[in-house]
């Protein structure tokens, strides 16, 4: 869980998780982000540790490092799954223009508080960033950008009551996932930022996954698809 120090700056817990190589070529990396881990260091020297700097400096398992490694995708402190690496100047431009442009597809899985009702549904409420309460963001008619997320439920669960869903982000806003499903009613539980009274004690992580990413290759042009099994 995150822990904010006395000048409200965060700093990350120590992350024993493992950043799996899913894929490999002279372009691009596919790899699997633990839960629990920044994507990029932080400006506090305590947090040093990301993705990225395991990536760059080497970590255990993965050999060589990868000094070029840039990433034009990222995921949140608490999410696990998929992301995609660029390995180069090129591949990362290319890659930049994509998530710019929303080329890429991306699903994640997500377990939310209490029992969706509804077995599939599209969310759509605007995004803007809260200026009072950094780094949340808020819904917003008057100042947020459009957003739609669908989701779909693959599970209902009891002793509690909570429901496992796939979400495929429609847009891209900064926490959309996150606070779609507080909007909607129904928190992903472990979320620190987003929660009702009782959703963050109900897991000790978020429980939010990258399950599937499809990018175009930079170099080849064709299509590149993974799969990234959910921990829960």
């Amino acid at each position: 869980m995150q822990v904010l120090n006395s000048d409200d700056h965060f700093i990350a817990s120590a992350c024993d998780g493992f950043v799996e190589v899913l894929y490999r070529d002279d372009a691009i990396l596919l790899i699997n982000k633990p839960s629990g881990l920044l994507s990029l260091s932080g400006k506090n020297p305590l947090n040093l540790d990301s993705v990225h700097y395991r990536l760059v400096n080497g970590q255990p398992g993965i050999s060589p490092a990868f000094s070029a490694a840039k990433l034009p995708h990222r995921l949140d402190f608490g999410t696990s799954g998929v992301m995609v690496v660029g390995l180069n100047q090129q591949a990362t431009q290319h890659l930049n223009q994509q998530f710019q442009s929303g080329g890429v597809q991306k699903r994640y899985i997500a377990m939310l508080e209490g029992w969706v009702s509804d077995n599939e549904g599209v969310i759509s409420a605007p995004i803007a960033k809260d200026k009072n309460q950094f780094p949340r963001v808020k819904i917003c008619s008057q100042t947020g950008k459009a957003a739609t997320s669908h989701f779909r439920v693959l599970k209902r669960l009891e002793q509690p009551q909570r429901t496992l869903v796939e979400f495929t982000p429609i847009t891209g806003r900064t926490h959309q996932l996150r606070i779609h499903s507080l909007y909607f009613g129904h928190p992903i539980l472990g979320c620190d930022l987003y929660h009702s009274a009782s959703s963050q004690q109900l897991a000790d992580r978020l429980l939010l996954h990258a399950s599937e990413l499809q990018v175009q290759h930079p170099f080849s042009g064709e299509p590149v698809h993974w799969c990234c099994d959910s921990p829960f």
